[in-house]
């Protein structure tokens, strides 16, 4: 699904406008973004955490040459789904076919 499609999905079921849900959405996740850039935890009750981990440093391989390249130390965001989500996925339907 589509951020376009979500703003649809928005538009039918309350009635705005789709320049105003679509600046809404944009906000929102204009939001989460910059929170997450913060280094700040972010928590959605009933649908999951936002939150950022630190990558230690390490060594990896090239695999062409097996030469050692550092990696270096860095920051990534993460999402942890809620119970709630998890169980209304788990007794949903069945997935639809990719790519719908």
């Amino acid at each position: 699904m589509t951020k376009a499609q979500i703003v649809e999905e928005i538009v039918q079921k309350t009635g705005l406008t789709k320049k105003d849900v679509a600046e809404a959405v944009d906000q929102f996740l204009k939001s989460i973004s910059d929170a997450l850039a913060e280094g700040k935890h972010l928590e959605i009750r009933g649908f999951g955490t936002f939150k950022v981990k630190r990558r230690k440093a390490r060594m990896a391989r090239n695999p062409r040459t097996g030469d050692p390249v550092p990696v270096p130390e860095r920051f990534v965001p993460v999402f942890k789904v809620s119970k709630e989500l998890k169980d209304m996925v788990a007794t949903a339907n069945p997935v639809a076919e990719e790519g719908e």
